[in-house]
């Protein structure tokens, strides 16, 4: 995404490129204060599978969101974590935790 930003592309969009989704916002919230090994990223999140976990992280990387860390081991280890601007979606992420919790209590009354 962040390659071929359009200077005129709606703000609104640009956020649900790099944030939105299924998987995106889980991702980050499972790696908001320590990195993660890919595997505890799977257990962490039922129901995402090995392809489509490689390539949201490889979409959050690309958009400069996460870090992807290879150390020189062996076996190879490898983890993810959150760049300063990555943190910096917190307050949004929060924000519609927050909203969320608001609109359940709206529909289960």
């Amino acid at each position: 995404m962040s390659s071929f930003l359009p200077k005129d592309e709606s703000p609104i969009r640009i956020s649900l490129s790099v944030i939105g989704g299924k998987w995106k916002p889980l991702i980050l919230w499972h790696i908001k204060e320590n990195p993660r090994r890919f595997s505890e990223l799977q257990r962490c999140i039922p129901g995402i599978t090995q392809m489509m976990l490689t390539k949201q992280l490889r979409e959050l990387e690309s958009d400069m969101i996460i870090i992807r860390t290879m150390y020189p081991e062996i076996p190879p280890r490898v983890d993810y974590r959150l760049t300063d601007l990555g943190k910096t979606v917190f307050p949004v992420l929060c924000a519609l935790y927050s909203w969320c919790k608001t609109y359940q209590d709206e529909i289960v009354k």
